[in-house]
Protein backbone atom coordinates (compact mmCIF):
# COMPACT_ATOMS: atom_id res chain seq x y z
CA UNK A 1 0.00 0.00 0.00
CA UNK A 2 2.64 2.39 0.94
CA UNK A 3 4.22 1.93 -2.65
CA UNK A 4 1.23 2.64 -4.06
CA UNK A 5 0.48 5.93 -2.26
CA UNK A 6 3.42 7.15 -3.36
CA UNK A 7 3.27 5.92 -6.95
CA UNK A 8 -0.38 8.29 -6.61
CA UNK A 9 0.74 10.92 -5.34
CA UNK A 10 3.40 11.47 -7.88
CA UNK A 11 1.10 11.21 -10.41
CA UNK A 12 -0.97 13.78 -8.46
CA UNK A 13 2.30 16.28 -8.13
CA UNK A 14 3.43 15.60 -11.73
CA UNK A 15 7.20 15.14 -11.05
CA UNK A 16 7.32 12.14 -8.33
CA UNK A 17 9.28 12.48 -5.46
CA UNK A 18 12.72 11.82 -6.89
CA UNK A 19 12.35 14.41 -9.18
CA UNK A 20 11.42 16.47 -6.60
CA UNK A 21 14.20 16.05 -4.72
CA UNK A 22 16.33 17.00 -7.79
CA UNK A 23 14.61 20.33 -7.93
CA UNK A 24 14.99 21.07 -4.36
CA UNK A 25 18.89 20.71 -4.76
CA UNK A 26 18.49 23.49 -7.55
CA UNK A 27 16.66 25.65 -5.36
CA UNK A 28 19.38 25.58 -2.59
CA UNK A 29 21.66 26.77 -4.77
CA UNK A 30 21.20 30.37 -4.32
CA UNK A 31 21.33 30.15 -0.72
CA UNK A 32 24.55 28.09 -1.12
CA UNK A 33 26.13 31.02 -2.80
CA UNK A 34 24.81 33.24 -0.80
CA UNK A 35 26.45 31.85 2.11
CA UNK A 36 29.60 31.31 0.49
CA UNK A 37 29.79 34.99 -0.70
CA UNK A 38 29.11 36.38 2.91
CA UNK A 39 32.80 35.21 3.64
CA UNK A 40 31.38 34.67 7.28
CA UNK A 41 32.39 31.75 9.38
CA UNK A 42 29.22 30.98 10.81
CA UNK A 43 27.64 30.83 7.26
CA UNK A 44 30.76 28.78 5.72
CA UNK A 45 29.86 25.90 7.90
CA UNK A 46 26.40 26.57 7.08
CA UNK A 47 27.37 26.20 3.27
CA UNK A 48 29.21 22.80 3.86
CA UNK A 49 26.55 21.41 5.79
CA UNK A 50 23.80 22.53 3.17
CA UNK A 51 26.33 21.43 0.26
CA UNK A 52 26.75 17.71 2.14
CA UNK A 53 22.83 17.84 2.34
CA UNK A 54 22.32 18.37 -1.29
CA UNK A 55 25.02 15.68 -1.97
CA UNK A 56 23.49 12.78 0.40
CA UNK A 57 20.21 13.32 -1.27
CA UNK A 58 21.58 12.92 -5.14
CA UNK A 59 21.49 9.12 -3.30
CA UNK A 60 18.22 9.49 -1.68
CA UNK A 61 16.47 10.46 -4.77
CA UNK A 62 18.15 7.37 -6.94
CA UNK A 63 17.18 4.87 -3.74
CA UNK A 64 13.52 6.06 -4.17
CA UNK A 65 13.47 5.75 -8.36
CA UNK A 66 15.03 2.22 -7.48
CA UNK A 67 12.83 1.10 -4.92
CA UNK A 68 9.08 2.51 -6.23
CA UNK A 69 10.22 2.32 -10.01
CA UNK A 70 9.26 5.86 -10.60
CA UNK A 71 12.06 6.33 -13.31
CA UNK A 72 11.22 8.91 -15.43
CA UNK A 73 12.14 10.36 -18.69
CA UNK A 74 12.39 13.71 -16.71
CA UNK A 75 14.58 12.68 -14.04
CA UNK A 76 17.07 10.91 -16.87
CA UNK A 77 18.09 14.97 -17.43
CA UNK A 78 16.80 16.47 -14.24
CA UNK A 79 18.76 14.92 -12.01
CA UNK A 80 22.19 14.87 -14.23
CA UNK A 81 20.87 18.64 -14.12
CA UNK A 82 20.88 19.12 -10.71
CA UNK A 83 24.12 17.34 -10.01
CA UNK A 84 26.10 19.58 -12.12
CA UNK A 85 24.72 22.73 -10.85
CA UNK A 86 25.32 21.99 -7.33
CA UNK A 87 28.71 21.13 -8.17
CA UNK A 88 29.48 24.15 -10.65
CA UNK A 89 27.93 26.90 -7.85
CA UNK A 90 30.56 26.83 -4.96
CA UNK A 91 32.55 26.29 -7.41
CA UNK A 92 32.24 29.47 -9.01
CA UNK A 93 31.91 31.22 -5.93
CA UNK A 94 34.74 29.80 -4.42
CA UNK A 95 36.86 30.74 -6.92
CA UNK A 96 35.82 34.23 -7.46
CA UNK A 97 36.43 34.51 -3.96
CA UNK A 98 39.74 33.68 -4.33
CA UNK A 99 39.17 30.25 -2.14
CA UNK A 100 39.43 27.71 -4.68
CA UNK A 101 42.33 27.59 -7.97
CA UNK A 102 40.37 28.74 -11.11
CA UNK A 103 42.09 26.74 -13.34
CA UNK A 104 40.83 23.26 -11.38
CA UNK A 105 37.53 24.90 -11.24
CA UNK A 106 37.43 25.32 -15.18
CA UNK A 107 38.74 21.95 -16.14
CA UNK A 108 36.30 20.54 -13.50
CA UNK A 109 33.42 22.37 -14.97
CA UNK A 110 34.51 22.11 -18.76
CA UNK A 111 34.61 17.96 -18.04
CA UNK A 112 30.97 17.73 -16.56
CA UNK A 113 29.71 19.71 -19.83
CA UNK A 114 31.79 18.11 -21.99
CA UNK A 115 30.44 14.68 -20.52
CA UNK A 116 26.95 16.03 -20.27
CA UNK A 117 27.16 17.09 -23.87
CA UNK A 118 28.30 13.47 -25.07
CA UNK A 119 25.81 11.48 -22.88
CA UNK A 120 23.02 13.79 -24.73
CA UNK A 121 24.38 12.85 -28.52
CA UNK A 122 24.64 9.61 -27.62
CA UNK A 123 21.04 9.51 -25.98
CA UNK A 124 19.00 10.95 -28.97
CA UNK A 125 20.77 7.88 -31.00
CA UNK A 126 19.39 5.83 -28.42
CA UNK A 127 22.58 4.71 -27.17
CA UNK A 128 22.92 5.02 -23.47
CA UNK A 129 26.21 5.50 -21.45
CA UNK A 130 25.91 4.77 -17.77
CA UNK A 131 28.70 6.11 -15.35
CA UNK A 132 31.31 3.78 -14.71
CA UNK A 133 32.86 2.91 -11.43
CA UNK A 134 35.84 5.26 -11.55
CA UNK A 135 33.17 8.02 -12.15
CA UNK A 136 31.84 7.31 -8.70
CA UNK A 137 34.60 8.04 -6.82
CA UNK A 138 35.41 10.98 -8.89
CA UNK A 139 32.07 12.21 -7.60
CA UNK A 140 33.21 11.32 -4.22
CA UNK A 141 36.48 12.96 -4.28
CA UNK A 142 35.18 16.21 -6.08
CA UNK A 143 31.93 16.54 -3.06
CA UNK A 144 34.98 16.15 -0.52
CA UNK A 145 37.33 18.29 -2.41
CA UNK A 146 34.34 21.22 -2.32
CA UNK A 147 33.49 20.51 1.50
CA UNK A 148 37.00 20.98 2.76
CA UNK A 149 37.33 24.38 1.04
CA UNK A 150 33.88 25.52 1.77
CA UNK A 151 34.55 25.06 5.51
CA UNK A 152 36.68 27.46 7.65
CA UNK A 153 39.48 25.13 7.93
CA UNK A 154 42.80 26.16 9.79
CA UNK A 155 46.10 26.20 7.48
CA UNK A 156 47.11 22.84 8.92
CA UNK A 157 44.39 21.06 6.68
CA UNK A 158 46.21 22.85 3.57
CA UNK A 159 48.07 19.59 2.54
CA UNK A 160 45.05 17.24 3.44
CA UNK A 161 43.20 19.71 0.96
CA UNK A 162 45.51 19.60 -1.70
CA UNK A 163 45.78 16.33 -1.51
CA UNK A 164 42.19 15.37 -2.29
CA UNK A 165 42.25 18.26 -4.77
CA UNK A 166 44.64 16.43 -6.55
CA UNK A 167 42.99 12.93 -6.51
CA UNK A 168 39.60 14.56 -7.66
CA UNK A 169 41.17 16.43 -10.40
CA UNK A 170 43.57 13.43 -11.22
CA UNK A 171 40.10 11.74 -11.79
CA UNK A 172 38.19 14.26 -13.49
CA UNK A 173 40.93 14.29 -15.62
CA UNK A 174 41.20 10.38 -16.65
CA UNK A 175 37.18 9.32 -16.59
CA UNK A 176 36.69 12.69 -18.82
CA UNK A 177 39.26 10.74 -21.48
CA UNK A 178 37.40 7.01 -20.35
CA UNK A 179 33.70 8.53 -21.63
CA UNK A 180 35.46 10.25 -24.77
CA UNK A 181 36.86 6.83 -25.95
CA UNK A 182 33.81 4.99 -24.45
CA UNK A 183 31.56 7.12 -26.71
CA UNK A 184 33.52 6.93 -29.81
CA UNK A 185 33.75 2.71 -29.19
CA UNK A 186 29.51 2.96 -29.30
CA UNK A 187 29.57 5.27 -32.37
CA UNK A 188 31.78 2.73 -33.82
CA UNK A 189 34.21 5.52 -34.06
CA UNK A 190 36.86 4.12 -32.33
CA UNK A 191 38.44 0.33 -32.58
CA UNK A 192 37.31 -1.90 -29.00
CA UNK A 193 40.28 -1.49 -26.28
CA UNK A 194 42.75 -4.56 -27.32
CA UNK A 195 42.17 -7.92 -25.52
CA UNK A 196 44.97 -9.87 -23.44
CA UNK A 197 46.32 -12.42 -25.15
CA UNK A 198 45.99 -15.91 -23.51
CA UNK A 199 48.76 -18.26 -23.70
Amino acid sequence: MGGFAIRRQQLTLGLGWPNLISVGRILLVPLLVALVLSEDRGAAYAAAAIFLAGALSDGLDGYLARRYGTRTSTGEWLDPLADKVFVAAPLVALSALGRFPVWVAVVILVREVGVTLLRAMLGRRGIAMPASNLAKWKTSFQLLAITLYLLPLASGWTPVRLGVLAVALGLTISTGIDYVLRSMRLRGVAPPPPQEKRP
